[in-house]
């Protein structure tokens, strides 16, 4: 089933970002479907210093998360890798979900040919940039609704026991100051796909 706009615009980020393990995103891009498990996510906000529209700073690039939830927010990272948001919240509050690591199930050879050769099958979607490339998702994707038919996430009745989600502090924000430190990074435990600091 595919998810709704209720879902995504609930106000509260870090349980919907807790939420999203066990979901599983899909993208048809070409013609060619592929999904995968999200087993690793993050959490932002417009409250917290990690967030790119922290203190509701609204610019050409993160205009999007001030749209309704349940839109994409693909940007650039490092000059080199797009990242996959899930924009939550009401129109107006900046909220948004880092998908950071997939269980691939879905169109894998095709993801294959994407990413090139690796070393190691679980390296196929085993973080943002990886998956995004896997996945066919770049900018153009920005600002497309996950109700869509190019990208969009379904509710598959995969549960993820409480006890196997782990919470840990986001990776890569040490400029946040205390708020690098929230414990707003989910991931299911033991999960081989699960990114690498």
């Amino acid at each position: 089933m595919v998810l709704t706009e209720s879902f995504y615009q609930r106000s509260d980020v870090v349980k919907i970002a807790r939420e999203l393990l066990g979901k599983v995103l899909f993208t048809k891009i070409d013609g060619m479907i592929t999904g995968g498990v999200i087993v690793e996510t993050e959490a932002y906000s417009w409250k917290e210093k990690g967030c790119h529209a922290y203190g509701a700073k609204k610019t050409n690039r993160n205009a999007i998360m001030f749209e309704e939830g349940g839109n994409a927010y693909v940007y650039l990272c490092y000059g080199m890798y797009n990242l996959f948001n899930v924009v939550t919240n009401r129109q107006g509050v900046a909220d948004a979900v880092l998908i950071r690591a997939l269980e691939p199930f879905e169109g894998i050879d095709t993801m294959t040919l994407r990413r090139g050769p690796i070393k190691n099958a679980f390296q196929l979607t085993s973080g943002p940039g990886k998956l995004t490339k896997a996945m066919g998702i770049d900018r153009k994707l920005n600002g497309k609704s996950l109700l869509d038919s190019e990208v969009w996430l379904e509710d598959r009745g995969i549960k993820i026991a409480t006890k196997s989600i782990a919470a840990s502090p986001r990776i890569g924000i040490d400029y946040a100051g205390d708020d690098a430190l929230l414990p707003w990074r989910f991931t299911v435990q033991g999960n081989k796909w699960i990114s690498k600091p």
